[in-house]
């Protein structure tokens, strides 16, 4: 990736002005993790060429002439507008009828770009659009976010989190990246998925996620996951993550990355968002919900013991509070008052977990995915049944990412 296309991430000085994991291989689709609060949604219901709901969206104007894309981005509803039928269309168009000026001269191309700063911001929590993206050179749709202090800090002090970019000579590629101080532009930290079979992202709508918690971010398509970064990934720089970020949706043409559209390119092109929606964990109840894993059996505090140093395990689900979690919003999971721990503040392979006072270390944080994993990310690995033994009280550890069934949870 070419650093300068990054460079946009400072905005257009119109939003200036407005603004004051290592990669592994991909699991199998699961659902997106129950026990959840909806902070954020759209699926603009509305009439055919209404503009979006100025409530959650504002507009961007401009070009941009730090990435050298091609296009103006116009107010109102001339390039983003509802479809009457449950669809933002953002079209980008080879004209220019109100004699734009663009960085290179007079603008060859129309298209626009939304966010939600000031209306929505979140820290943590399941971030997804379901979009069916354009296709052809140039084109070079992106669902991002960014740290809502950036109009105090900049970019990329604010940080940056790609969900999902293409750039259309990629037909079946998108990628997931995360930018920050020391590691912006082209040293982003990140990672591409593709489609099997030669498989093009136009052809059909699909999913782009992150689930996002303190310390750790994971991307996945259809809820399949391709990629976690964690503070480990940064190699000593700053994780600029635990904080607000707010959300964007844009359609460039042209620029460093994508090259410019080319005689190949056919003219309009569209990006069709179908949905955006941001959950979060809704532990307000304390009441707590089982965690169901191998052979339908629950995550149980042993003994229903709540001293220190209990091992959790696996047991029949039998409805007591020593199966009762409650997925916390500072990225804990919480039973009869106390965390799961990884004993000793172990990251090996094997190393057990048990209940333990909650104090907020590394080894008590947990993510978990739409893939179903519960990934502890200071070690990188997800939580495990030992040996694969669906045997009442066989204990629970942490082991390295497998995609087993023996990894695989059922939150709620």
């Amino acid at each position: 990736m070419d650093s300068p296309r990054l460079l946009r991430r400072c905005l257009l000085a119109a939003l200036s002005a407005v603004l004051t994991a290592s990669a592994f291989t991909p699991v199998a689709h699961a659902a997106p993790q129950a026990a959840e609060a909806t902070v954020f949604s759209d699926t603009f219901d509305g009439p055919a060429g209404a503009a979006v709901d100025s409530a959650k969206w504002q507009i961007e104007t401009g070009d941009n002439v730090n990435n050298h894309e091609r296009q103006y981005y116009t107010p109102g509803n001339k390039n983003a507008a509802l479809d009457g039928r449950g669809h933002l269309v953002i079209t980008a168009r080879r004209e220019n009828p109100a004699n734009y000026r663009c960085w290179y001269g007079t603008c060859q191309y129309t298209s626009a770009r939304l966010n939600t700063s000031g209306r929505f911001t979140a820290q943590y929590g399941h971030v997804e659009a379901r979009m069916k993206i354009p296709r052809g050179q140039g084109m070079w749709p992106a669902f991002w976010m960014l740290g809502n202090d950036i109009g105090r800090v900049g970019w990329p002090d604010s940080g940056e989190i790609d969900v999902m970019e293409n750039v259309g000579y990629e037909p079946g590629t998108v990628h997931g990246t995360i930018h920050g101080p020391g590691y912006s532009g082209s040293g982003g930290i990140g990672a591409a998925y593709s489609l099997p079979n030669g498989q093009a992202f136009a052809d059909a709508f699909h999913t782009f996620a992150v689930d996002w918690a303190p310390g750790s971010i994971t991307w996945s398509v259809d809820g399949t996951v391709y990629q976690r970064r964690t503070p480990a990934d940064l190699g000593g720089r700053t994780w600029v993550f635990d904080k607000p970020f707010f959300l964007i949706l844009n359609l460039a043409v042209g620029g460093y990355w994508p090259g410019d559209p080319d005689a190949s390119t056919a003219f309009p092109q569209q990006l069709v968002v179908d949905s955006v929606r941001m959950t979060t964990s809704d532990s307000a109840g304390g009441t707590g919900a089982p965690i169901t894993g191998l052979a339908g059996k629950c995550a149980d505090v042993a003994g229903a013991n709540s001293a220190n140093g209990t091992p959790v395990q696996l047991y029949d689900c039998n409805g007591t509070a020593a199966q009762k979690w409650t997925v916390a919003s500072d990225g804990t999971l919480r039973a009869l008052g106390k965390c799961l721990d990884v004993a000793g503040n172990g990251t090996a392979d094997g190393s057990k977990v048990q209940l333990w006072d909650c104090t907020g270390g590394p080894n008590q944080k947990w993510t978990v995915t739409a893939a179903h994993d519960i990934v502890n990310p200071q070690a990188n690995k997800c939580l495990d049944v030992t040996d694969n033994n669906s045997a009442n009280g066989t204990r629970l550890q942490i082991w390295s990412c497998s995609g087993g069934a023996n990894q695989k949870w059922a939150v709620g």
